[in-house]
């Protein structure tokens, strides 16, 4: 039997806790049977520990891990983690490893890291952040300086679920243990780079903090630079949580707008009225909750270099978007074409097209062959491999390494510091009118005259 952990859910009452937290703890539980894991929910409503383990049910079955029920020892208690002396009373009985995982807005998260102090914390806490991290680069920095004088910066762990998707993980393995890929992952070989994550979902009833967010910020800045970063790092000597991270936060150190001009290496746009999926959805100007006048994103794309010797000149544009008919989500590598062909070969010999795709996972190669009618005549060709789902859900495996106190996963400070400054030009450049705000009709494409990624 493993150590018992203590996993402290503020906010335990909340969407994030009983949508994705704990449906993803009943997994890792039947998966990792071993597991000891004790849950305290903290929250302010007048809830109890039967009606706590009611939750934990429920949301245990979404993931097929009643069986985990039994498994796992749950307390409720009521209380106002923004006050001091509440908090030093709830962490006086925490026992073994502890987690305190905030899943509250990201205000109330800030009050309570401020009503802390370091001899209230038990040894070895870790403190788990959801995202967003700050609201630019310098309230960034102010959290990190918080953060860092309670704990340790390999405690904090700042949770970005991207990272724990199976596929993201492969391409780990895809680049590294192929001699076909490794020696190509360069710009001598790569024209461009996409990472695009596209959703059918419109607002959601999410207007209290999308509203306020929009695609940029919420998508772009919070994950699909980390995806940046790992298609980009060099390799690092092993995968534990400092050589991981190292490499990953020097991808982005490196990372600047397309040409340093955000207007012309950035778009936005939101939806209007249509339908997605067989479902009508109300242009988002008038979904409740939104101020109009705001002009939210609900579509972004922007366009960066990695300016360093392996990436210069290779443009990584990365998009997210809501309310898209036929969403793509996927990281697409096109590699430049041959230098030569030989006379008599015919048709297209474009570069080669390698693709991620997140969901289902599966990767595919699309390649130059001699076609079957014609043997001198050039076909494309696509090679896929199936990759499945992975064994446990993305929020799962970061939930493995916070319970097992590996921060691999997670965001290192300078990491979310950097995306932060990466995206400030694009977002002083969305608040001077420098860039329109385009529109689409919801469960189309988006805006048909919006350009792909730019060739190096």
């Amino acid at each position: 039997m493993t150590e018992a952990t203590t996993l402290v859910i503020f906010g335990a009452a909340g969407d994030l806790a009983s949508r994705l937290l704990l449906p993803a703890l009943g997994q890792l539980l039947v998966r990792e049977p071993s597991r000891r894991v004790r849950v305290i929910g903290v929250d302010r409503e007048e809830w109890d520990d039967a009606h706590l383990r009611r939750v934990v049910e429920t949301a245990f079955a979404t993931t097929g891990a009643e069986a985990a029920t039994n498994e796992v020892e749950v307390a409720y208690r009521r209380t106002d983690i923004t006050r001091a002396d509440d908090l030093r009373a709830l962490l006086d009985e925490c026992t073994g490893r502890v987690a305190l995982y905030f899943a509250v807005p990201p205000s109330v998260a800030v009050a309570t890291i401020g009503a802390m102090s370091p001899d209230m914390l038990p040894p070895g806490a870790v403190l788990v952040m959801e995202k967003p991290f700050g609201v630019d680069e310098e309230s960034a920095r102010a959290l990190n300086h918080t953060l860092t004088a309670l704990v340790p910066e390999s405690q904090v762990f700042r949770v970005d679920h991207f990272l724990g998707r199976s596929t993201t993980l492969n391409l780990l393995g895809a680049r590294f243990a192929n001699r076909l890929l490794e020696p190509l992952w360069s710009a001598e070989h790569v024209a461009s780079v996409e990472i695009v994550y596209d959703e059918e979902l419109g607002l959601e009833g999410r207007a209290g903090y999308y509203d306020a967010a929009g695609a940029l910020v919420d998508m772009i800045q919070s994950h699909l630079l980390q995806v940046l970063a790992v298609v980009a790092m060099e390799q690092p000597t092993t995968l534990g949580h400092v050589d991981f991270r190292a490499a990953t936060s020097a991808v982005l150190r490196a990372t600047s707008v397309w040409g340093d001009d955000p207007a012309a290496a950035s778009h936005r746009a939101r939806y209007t009225a249509g339908t997605v999926g067989g479902t009508h959805k109300p242009s988002y100007a008038d979904e409740p909750g939104v101020d109009p006048a705001r002009l939210t994103e609900t579509l972004a794309q922007a366009t960066f270099e990695v300016r360093n010797a392996r990436w210069a000149g290779v443009p990584f544009t990365l998009r997210s978007g809501k309310a898209i008919g036929t969403p793509a989500k996927e990281v697409v590598v096109r590699f430049r074409p041959v230098r030569h062909v030989p006379t008599g070969l015919t048709g297209s010999a474009d570069g080669a097209v390698l693709r991620f795709s997140l969901g289902p996972d599966r990767m595919s190669l699309e390649l130059n062959v001699n076609g079957g009618d014609d043997a001198f005549e050039l076909e494309r060709a696509i090679l896929t491999a199936e990759l499945g789902e992975g064994a446990l859900r993305a929020y799962a495996e970061v939930l493995s390494g916070v319970l097992d106190a590996d921060p691999m996963l997670s965001v290192r400070g300078d990491a979310a510091e950097e995306s932060w400054r990466i995206v400030a030009p694009i977002l002083d450049a969305w608040k001077k009118g420098e860039v329109p705000l385009d529109e689409y009709v919801a469960g189309s494409h988006g805006p048909a005259a919006w350009p792909h990624s730019p060739e190096a």
